[in-house]
C-alpha cells in the first residue's frame, strides 16, 4: 500500500518566502521548505495497481495554467491548533483545477472523503499536548497577528504532480511520483 497525495509544487522563490515566515513565527515542528505544497486531493493508502490507473488518469488531464497568490496566515483547529498555514488568495481556476483532479481521481476508482476544499500551505504541525502549549499558543497567536499581512505572488501554475508520503518519528517525507503540466494559457489570468 502507497499513501500518496496530489499536489502543487511551489517554486523555489515562494518556497523561499514561506520558510523566512516560519522563521518569524514560533513554530516547533516546522515543514521542511522542500516539502511545502498545496495538496490538491489527499488519496490515502492505495495498492499499486490503483496508483497506476491515478496516474493514468492524471496524465489525460487538461488544464490551463493559471496565476495565484498567498495571502495571509491562520490556524486550524479550534480552539487549540493543531496547523499553522499560508492562506491562498480567492483563485477560481485553482478550485476548478482541484475539481478536475478530484474528478479523475474517482473515475480512476478512489473513493475519497467529501471535504470542502480549502486550499492553504501548511507550514506547520503543532502538538497540543506539549508541556507550555498554553503559552506557546499565545505567542503564537500573536505573531500570526504581526504577519497576517504576509503575501507572495501572484506566481504562475505550470502544473501539479503525484507524491507518496512516508510517515516517521521525524514527521512525513515526501517522495515526487509524477509530474502533470498544465497548458500554457490563452490568456493572461489563466481562464
Amino acid at each position: 500500500m502507497i499513501r500518496a497525495f496530489v499536489a502543487l509544487p511551489l517554486p523555489e522563490p515562494v518556497r523561499q518566502k514561506l520558510n523566512l515566515l516560519q522563521y518569524l513565527l514560533p513554530l516547533p515542528r516546522r515543514v521542511e521548505p522542500e516539502y511545502l505544497h498545496l495538496t490538491l486531493t489527499f488519496l490515502g493508502e492505495l495498492p499499486g495497481p490503483v496508483l497506476e490507473d491515478v496516474h493514468h488518469a492524471l496524465e489525460a488531464l487538461r488544464a490551463p495554467q493559471f496565476d495565484m497568490r498567498l495571502l495571509g496566515v491562520g490556524t486550524f483547529g479550534a480552539p487549540v491548533p493543531r496547523l499553522v498555514f499560508a492562506e491562498v488568495a480567492p483563485c477560481p481556476p485553482l478550485e476548478h483545477l482541484q475539481r478536475k483532479v478530484e474528478t479523475a481521481v474517482r473515475r480512476a476508482g478512489v473513493a475519497l472523503e467529501r471535504r470542502r476544499f480549502m486550499p492553504h500551505v501548511t507550514l506547520a504541525r503543532l502538538d497540543p499536548r506539549r508541556s507550555g502549549a498554553e503559552a506557546e499558543r499565545a505567542r503564537l497567536a500573536a505573531a500570526i497577528a504581526g504577519n497576517n499581512d504576509f503575501s507572495v505572488g501572484p506566481f504562475r501554475v505550470e502544473g501539479f504532480a503525484l507524491w507518496r508520503s512516508h510517515l516517521g518519528s521525524g514527521g512525513a517525507h515526501y517522495e515526487e511520483l509524477a509530474q502533470y503540466p498544465l497548458l500554457p494559457a490563452a490568456t493572461g489570468n489563466g481562464a
